[in-house]
């Protein structure tokens, strides 16, 4: 064997987890060699037949490849395309970002008192008022709130579990469309990332059963404001979405709520309906300002134990700085009523970007938060058709996995004059265009 890693272990589950070890830890580098089947076997006073099994788990797995003559060896680091949006043409009124109106947004202060020096925040990693703040912005809306931690966003907070929860290979059901950062965190981890299908109330429960089926160990779904296609969970549709969910408590089901107070759609949360391991994740950049990269979660009492012993080994905790000038925006009548103005004014311009579209026959889905997705035939030739009349769109590329083409248009300072411009522009575009589009 040409690595100094000595694989062990008397099962097939345990001769796998010791190969899983070596590669987490670096031992096990890509394209390292493991030994022949027969000779690991008499190494480890196994059956071949053991060794076969744990090698078979981990190809499935995505640990391990088979190279015919060549045998087993590490799986090459997964490679992650780039989904970054190309740079927005100069002219042009960009619809592609996804961001909230800047004009909607608080102005940030820091607070008055700063750190009054060094102090044992890894004792306290948390302000006890933002928890309890927190807790009231949760608890009316069905969240289950014994548990509560803090991270520096939803994306730093989601990989963390994933990376603790999960191995190498693992599978992920992820909505499809979905945000493309997750597709690629996903996949940057060395998770499968399967696609579950979505329509205008959320994840579809056939698709989901279908990736349980296929082994998945952890969901990441949004309840409201889904990113890119707009959906939100209807109550019917969460109480679907939990009775397939139950027959697997294995699964690790993650809520990201991004756009929460300002999403134009309640929240029917899968959270306390007697699933074992969730975790339901909020930000604030949406309506508090983008640069605020903080996150709050509600969890089960396990996943809480686990992130945070993975976050005091990272950062430790999140910047005392941040959370107090998360709590005096959080706690502030001004803001508060901003925030309240933020939602009306994203649902109106929202209404009628999707009412200007449809009455010209285009498709289009937004139940909720700042985006609509509009199914097309040839994304690149609609983005640079609206391109020529002075709009920038995002194709939706980045966003798919199995889903069908579509672009995805934010509307969050859209107002709707602009929209009625906008539609008689798409609608042109697919009239030019007509054999390659349709209607």
């Amino acid at each position: 064997m040409a690595i100094q890693y000595v694989v062990s272990g008397t099962t097939a589950k345990g001769i796998a987890a010791s190969v899983e070890r070596g590669v987490a830890e670096g031992a096990l580098a890509p394209g390292a060699a493991l030994p022949p089947v027969r000779r690991l076997a008499d190494e480890l006073a196994v059956s071949p037949g053991t060794v076969a099994t744990a090698y078979k788990e981990l190809r499935r797995r995505g640990v391990v490849v088979t190279r015919g003559r060549g045998g087993t060896v590490v799986a090459p680091a997964p490679t992650v395309p780039s989904r970054r949006p190309p740079k927005v043409p100069e002219g042009l009124r960009d619809l592609s970002g996804g961001h909230p109106d800047p004009r909607l947004l608080p102005s940030l202060v820091p607070p008055s008192r700063l750190s009054p020096g060094a102090r044992s925040h890894r004792s306290t990693p948390r302000l006890a008022r933002l928890e309890d703040a927190v807790r009231e912005w949760l608890r009316p809306e069905g969240v289950p709130v014994d548990n509560v931690t803090f991270a520096h966003g939803a994306l730093d907070l989601i990989g963390r579990l994933l990376s603790v929860e999960l191995r190498p290979g693992d599978g992920v059901a992820m909505e499809d469309p979905g945000y493309h950062h997750l597709l690629d965190l996903v996949a940057a981890l060395g998770l499968r990332v399967v696609p579950v299908a979505v329509d205008d109330e959320g994840v579809r429960p056939d698709a989901l059963r279908q990736a349980l089926h296929a082994g998945v160990r952890a969901l990441v779904c949004s309840p409201r404001a889904q990113n890119p296609y707009g959906g939100r969970f209807s109550t019917a549709r969460r109480d679907e979405l939990v009775a397939v969910l139950r027959d697997r408590p294995d699964v690790l089901v993650v809520e990201n709520d991004h756009a929460s107070a300002v999403a134009q759609a309640p929240l029917r949360t899968l959270t306390g309906h007697g699933l074992p391991r969730w975790v339901h994740v909020r930000t604030v950049s949406k309506f508090l300002g983008t640069d605020l990269r903080w996150a709050a979660a509600a969890c089960d009492a396990t996943t809480l134990a686990r992130h945070d012993r993975r976050l005091l080994l990272t950062s430790g905790w999140v910047s005392h700085l941040l959370q107090e000038t998360v709590l005096g925006l959080m706690t502030d009548e001004d803001t508060r009523a901003l925030v309240a103005r933020a939602e009306e004014r994203y649902g109106v311009r929202r209404s009628a970007a999707l009412r200007e579209l449809r009455e010209r026959g285009i498709e289009a889905h937004g139940a909720s938060g700042m985006n609509l997705w509009v199914p097309v035939r040839d994304e690149s030739a609609v983005v640079n058709g609206l391109r020529s009349h002075g709009w920038w769109v995002a194709a939706g590329a980045r966003f798919r996995t199995a889903a069908g083409p579509g672009v995805r248009i934010s509307v969050a300072d859209l107002e709707p004059a602009d929209a009625v411009r906008l539609a008689s522009d798409f609608a042109g575009v697919l009239g030019e265009s007509e054999a390659t589009y349709g209607g």
